[in-house]
């Protein structure tokens, strides 16, 4: 039987979905998702991807056979797989959504190319984010971007004709060699990402602009649709156009005479800003990909190489670092798999100019931690924020200072280093600064029930600047700079597109 080859991999959705819209006007659809052990088994996967993918491949499955299809599960190399497909079925088309991910998913879907091309089997790849495959430069890509996310949404198909076959089973984590989760992570599905859009253009999200800053606040202001863009159980352009609605929404209520919240209008447009951000980001990474593995500004190369301390990395990656904000940050990631983005990047600085510890290792350990790891946002941001662009201002961020502004009572801290929950609100950014009998009162020794800083932060930062920014004032570096530039930065927008973007 002919059928089109619907290939699902990081769009499990039935909604504004091109593929499988397109591929079902075209006659009886097949749809697969396959467990890819080079995926899988990666150093940036981990269990609790596993749980949010399978909760999404499920409800995919049932929305499928609401209208007359299914989802194929199969395990193993994908050429592979397809050959076995193919022995079964004539393969008319394949069908998915482009992927801008890894170095690993980029050889596999150049492998998939050659396999279709050897076979006559053409391979219908749709962009599903305003990102440009062959991009050269950026002097049009605002542009594109805006046409991409104002473009109609793909009608969801109401019926689907789809062969009999064995729909197989969902691999969970033993079936495919990954250990049992243990963090508490969020739901993945389609109808959870619509639910949470909803809550939070609605209720949670009226104070964003500023809450998403603090871990205090930022678990619930923030929209918390990041792993729902990353393995599409939502599109950037729902997301979007949703929030256009909305702010519609709110203006015809205040021109009836309604009282609206201004920090509404504000919340709405830093979102949407954000949406064009998370997108920006992941064209760097199609266009020079390298950038997963190499310095983008290669003058910086051999900076921290050479310099790896084990021990640092160790600690860091505990929550034992002897600063109360990173390591509650990093505890709570390891907890929940999520972290809002100032503390993220406060972890990112914290191990590269108090530490000096290079970006890779630092890189793939967080990868594999965060729910929404999108390498794209991630590698150009470890980049920017370990300050080997040069061209970007260099952002350090004072753990002491981060306590102050985001958690100054130590709601966020005492929940994750429980040793400190007597410390005084005056001593919880630096505890080691308590007196040795206020130790003992509160029942918190320092060195002994929570460590000593693991650095003298003044000291380390003092010659950690001095090391970067001897290369940042090379000529080397400037000239490279120069092409960063020329091949990454959007051009500054005119004042009437800039109003164009806050009116949607």
């Amino acid at each position: 039987m002919a059928v089109q080859l619907v290939w699902f991999k990081k769009d499990l959705r039935i909604s504004d979905h091109a593929p499988l819209a397109r591929a079902g006007q075209q006659g009886a659809v097949l749809c697969v998702y396959v467990y890819e052990p080079n995926i899988v088994q990666h150093p940036e996967f981990d269990s609790s991807h596993l749980v949010f993918i399978n909760q999404a491949l499920a409800e995919l499955d049932a929305n499928l056979r609401q209208r007359g299809s299914y989802l194929m599960y199969r395990i193993g190399n994908i050429t592979e797989v397809f050959d076995q497909i193919a022995h079964e079925y004539d393969i008319s088309a394949l069908w998915s959504h482009q992927e801008s991910g890894h170095a690993v998913s980029f050889a596999r879907d150049k492998h998939v190319a050659r396999w279709a091309k050897a076979r006559g089997i053409h391979w219908h790849e749709i962009p599903q984010q305003g990102v440009v495959r062959g991009l050269t430069n950026r002097q049009r890509w605002a542009q594109q971007w805006y046409d991409h996310v104002r473009a109609p949404l793909t009608p969801t198909p109401e019926r689907i004709t789809s062969p009999r076959g064995d729909a197989s089973r969902l691999q969970l984590e033993l079936d495919l060699g990954l250990p049992l989760n243990q963090k508490d992570v969020q739901t993945g599905g389609e109808q959870v990402a619509r639910d949470l859009l909803e809550s939070f253009l609605t209720t949670r999200g009226r104070t964003y602009q500023r809450a998403m800053s603090s871990p205090v606040t930022a678990f619930d202001a923030c929209s918390r649709l990041s792993p729902h863009l990353t393995f599409g159980t939502i599109s950037v352009r729902t997301a979007w156009q949703r929030a256009r609605d909305r702010r519609s929404e709110l203006q015809r209520e205040k021109r009836a005479g309604a009282m609206v919240d201004p920090k509404w209008f504000k919340a709405i447009h830093a979102f949407s800003a954000r949406l064009r951000w998370r997108d920006h980001f992941i064209q760097r990474l199609e266009s020079e990909p390298d950038m997963e593995f190499h310095n983008l500004n290669r003058a910086y190369d051999g900076l921290r190489e050479h310099d790896f301390n084990q021990d640092y990395f160790d600690a860091w990656c505990t929550g034992q670092t002897g600063f109360p904000m990173v390591d509650a940050s990093m505890r709570a990631l390891l907890t929940g798999s999520w972290i809002n983005f100032r503390m993220r990047a406060l972890l990112v600085s914290f191990a590269s100019y108090y530490l000096w510890l290079h970006w890779r290792e630092t890189g793939v350990f967080l990868a594999r931690h965060f729910i929404d790891h999108e390498p794209g946002i991630h590698w150009s941001q470890f980049q920017m924020q370990s300050g080997v662009t040069g061209i970007n201002t260099v952002r350090i961020y004072s753990p002491a200072k981060q306590v102050h502004d985001h958690d100054p009572t130590g709601r966020f801290i005492r929940r994750f280093v429980p040793e400190l929950a007597n410390v005084p609100d005056e001593y919880l950014a630096q505890p080691h600064t308590m007196p040795p009998l206020l130790q003992s009162m509160v029942g918190c020794e320092i060195g002994t029930d929570y460590p000593e800083p693991i650095v003298d932060a003044k000291t380390a930062l003092q010659q950690n600047k001095a090391r970067l920014a001897a290369v940042r004032n090379s000529a080397a570096a400037k000239r490279e700079a120069a092409r960063v530039l020329a091949r990454h930065s959007v051009p500054k927008q005119k004042r009437d597109q800039r109003q164009r973007e806050q009116r949607g």
